[in-house]
């Protein structure tokens, strides 16, 4: 009697598992995008994509056509947009056109900087260059679209692929958030292509990563005179000198040392003769802090200290933080839930050993304005192979790119997005499940 008992246990127990829903049935169904992204169809297509663009840079707001060639590919590969977004910016989908959403970000624009380095695709536009990487950065981004559109029925969602405009100091990255394209929109991610990190190793960390920029320019006028008779003046070289040894004071006196914060000056524009004292100096810097209370607090006193320390001297000083032409740019803050999520996917994609920490960096990047609307990560993707050659660092005109890390880009960007709307899949059935349960 008692073995009956554990036969019809062992019965129930077996009937049962044959009518459990698994969670998910998806996670074996996503291939190695890494793999398909080296295959010349996909590889090609991106070095082409990248020359073009590099040969034609366009700085913010000028994207026009940049833009069109994005759509353009886009079109050809039946993934439709919206566009015009923030002037110049496009905004692709692929997958259902339901929720949810999770977008990847490259931003689009050039520098002001004549390219120095001699190659068959150098900029044909006379002093504007891609010198940061952009242009890498839409090529892998259309990379990754390829690739996931090739596997859309795939996913649990939408992707939305965010071609932004300005991000060297215009803030596209604000308009395109203005804009409300990301309402809906559940993580976002972004990198930038970086030499000093190995070939096919990213970088990244927790927390605040880089640093809030913001721009400054003081004019401190006081009363011009002869240098001989200084009695009769008001000096404003003599007040713009306290100024700019007393901002330093800020971070050195003000500021806890383990709250890195950066004051600097570097203009100072007054008089054009030996012996004459002018009527007015204008100075200029910039300030940098990790934390958007740092960063407020930093501005709030430095207009303070410029036009305190000009009434010492018994000048005038007005202070213009520039917003209008150079709007201030939040810190970039990873979301910790989103680090761990990182780690996991790239270590499987390039392996645990190839994803590196790094310290923070008081360089700016308008990524940041996407993390104060919904949870944003952003990272670096090296591209440095010292046995080929040392790359020159970003903003210089002689800055190269490794074409081969354009499949790296691709293929982080495709699992980030297509692992995440699975992720959240997973989560919303085991919430049903519990609900059911409820029942």
């Amino acid at each position: 009697m008692g073995s009956i008992k554990w036969i019809n246990l062992f019965i129930t127990i077996f009937s049962c598992l044959l009518y459990v829903k698994p969670i998910s049935s998806t996670s074996n169904a996503i291939p190695n995008f890494l793999d398909l992204a080296k295959e010349p169809q996909v590889f090609d297509w991106m070095v082409d994509i990248r020359r073009k663009l590099h040969e034609n840079p366009e700085l913010g707001y000028e994207e026009f056509e940049t833009s069109k060639l994005i759509r353009a590919k886009l079109d050809e590969l039946g993934i439709s947009y919206k566009h015009p977004v923030a002037v110049t910016g496009v905004v692709g989908y692929i997958g259902t056109g339901l929720p949810p959403f999770v977008a990847l970000r490259a931003d689009m624009d050039a520098l002001l900087m004549q390219e120095l380095v001699e190659w068959e695709y150098k900029s044909k536009v006379a002093g504007k260059m891609h010198a940061c990487g952009h242009d890498a950065h839409v090529a892998m981004l259309l990379g990754a679209a390829k690739i996931l559109k090739d596997h859309e029925k795939d996913l649990h969602g939408t992707v939305v692929l965010v071609f932004q405009p300005a991000e060297e100091g215009g803030a596209g990255a604000k308009k395109i958030v203005d804009a409300g394209v990301l309402q809906n929109v559940s993580a976002i991610f972004g990198l930038h292509i970086v030499p000093g990190i190995p070939l096919g190793e990213v970088a990244s960390k927790s927390g605040p990563m880089s640093a809030g920029c913001g721009l400054f320019e003081a004019i401190i006028s006081g009363r011009g005179g002869h240098a001989a008779l200084p009695q009769h003046s008001i000096d404003p070289i003599l007040a713009a000198s306290n100024v700019i040894v007393s901002l330093q004071h800020i971070v050195s006196r003000e500021v806890d040392p383990l709250d890195s914060q950066v004051v600097t000056v570097g203009m100072f524009q007054g008089g054009g003769a030996f012996n004459v004292i002018p009527d007015s100096v204008t100075i200029g810097g910039t300030f940098r802090a990790f934390s958007r209370e740092s960063f407020t607090q930093l501005k709030h006193r430095i207009e303070q200290v410029i036009s305190g320390q000009a009434a010492v001297q018994r000048c005038n000083a007005t202070v213009s933080f520039l917003e209008e032409k150079k709007p201030l740019i939040p810190p970039t803050v990873n979301n910790g839930d989103l680090h761990d999520y990182f780690q996991s996917v790239a270590g499987s994609l390039i392996g645990i050993n190839k994803v590196k920490g790094m310290e923070q960096m008081t360089g700016s990047e308008d990524f940041a304005f996407y993390q104060e609307a919904l949870p944003g990560y952003f990272f670096l993707l090296g591209m440095e192979d010292v046995s080929a050659e040392r790359l020159p660092g970003v903003h210089s005109p002689y800055y190269k790119v490794n074409e081969d890390a354009l499949p790296y880009g691709a293929a982080l960007h495709a699992s980030l997005a297509a692992k995440y709307l699975d992720k959240l899949h997973h989560e919303m059935l085991v919430v049903e499940g519990k609900y059911h349960d409820e029942l």
